[in-house]
């Protein structure tokens, strides 16, 4: 426990007064988000303070897997974290084509496999295990993406992967998931998130950026597949499911009507709900609400995941449907 203690304030910390470092240095360097029709925010904001949150993190991982508090495949996962907070750091810079970048989220995702030890039954035998391995590479590429389409108001990505990271500590504490050092792990990711928080609170004063929006979905979907690999799919599959549900609900949207999926948008649940006042706060506080809802079913998924998966899939609908009416006060 003092362990666990101790690494939380230390990345809590790290995380916190390295995002006010960065943010000076951004702003010393012009590294704005300047914003445009499709934007939510209205004055320049510094973008890239995800720089401070996934190094964060991801030195705190690369340590405990040195030190053998972590399993060692923690060490995979972070050199394919930093390679992807390195392309989207010079895409936030400059412009890396969406070709480029999904094809290197393909490959990382590919190389990740070797990261699960349970690969190859992520979907419990539903599928055989070349197939099995597809659909994960698949789903583990769409996650760190939706995660980056996703981060599109203030405080809404660090408190979704706040949620996720505290959700699978309490789901793996129960199960025995994050025994072997994975509690540590997921801890950490929560920590590095929370303390992002009072710097991307409305009205912001740096956004995080590509730079830590991607690796910050690609931590979050491999301890999401490990939990799923261990047979825990449906707390797996709560965890997410708000982000999960608006990102795939939009782009069938958006396909259906046929927009250039590609292009920016404001077409999200979340996005729409700001129309009426532009709170991004007020939205975000519906959203931490419906996590908490979410967490609390992942659970009581491990003792009753039937009931919880039905609840879970209620109370995102509920959330969805709830932001879709504030969008129409309008």
């Amino acid at each position: 426990m003092t362990i666990l203690l101790l690494l939380t304030a230390l990345v809590f910390v790290a995380s916190w007064a390295g995002t006010g470092a960065v943010t000076y240095w951004l702003r010393q360097r012009m590294i704005l988000d300047h914003p445009v029709e499709r934007s939510s925010h209205e004055r320049p904001v510094p973008k890239g303070g995800g720089i401070a949150v996934a190094s964060s993190v991801l030195l705190a991982w690369l340590g405990l897997a040195t030190a053998g508090m972590a399993p060692p495949e923690t060490l995979l996962v972070c050199c394919l974290g930093f390679a992807l907070a390195a392309l989207s750091w010079l895409n936030d810079l400059t412009h890396v084509s969406a070709i480029v970048r999904l094809g290197f989220h393909v490959l990382i995702a590919v190389t990740g496999l070797l990261a699960l030890p349970d690969r190859g039954r992520e979907f419990q035998g539903l599928l055989p295990p070349a197939l099995d391995a597809a659909a994960t590479v698949l789903l583990w590429t769409w996650f760190l993406n939706l995660y980056n389409f996703m981060d599109g108001i203030d405080g809404i990505t660090a408190s979704e992967t706040a949620s996720i990271g505290f959700g699978l500590a309490f789901v793996g504490a129960l199960t025995g998931v994050a025994s072997g050092g994975y509690l540590l792990l997921m801890v950490a990711l929560a920590a590095g998130a929370l303390a992002f928080l009072p710097w991307n609170w409305h009205p912001a004063r740096v956004f995080l950026g590509d730079v830590g929006s991607v690796p910050l979905g690609f931590m979050a979907g491999w301890l999401l597949l490990l939990l799923a690999g261990r047979g825990y799919w449906i707390p797996a599959l709560l965890l997410p499911l708000y982000y999960l549900a608006d990102a795939t609900l939009t782009l069938l949207a958006r396909i259906a009507s046929g927009e250039r999926v590609w292009r920016a948008h404001r077409r999200h649940f979340y996005q729409r709900a700001l129309r009426p006042d532009g709170n991004h706060g007020k939205v975000v506080l519906w959203i931490i609400a419906g996590n908490c809802a979410l967490v609390g079913s992942a659970v009581l998924s491990v003792w009753k995941p039937l009931p919880a998966l039905g609840l879970g899939i209620a109370v995102t609908a509920a959330l969805l449907s709830a932001l879709d009416r504030r969008g129409r006060r309008c």
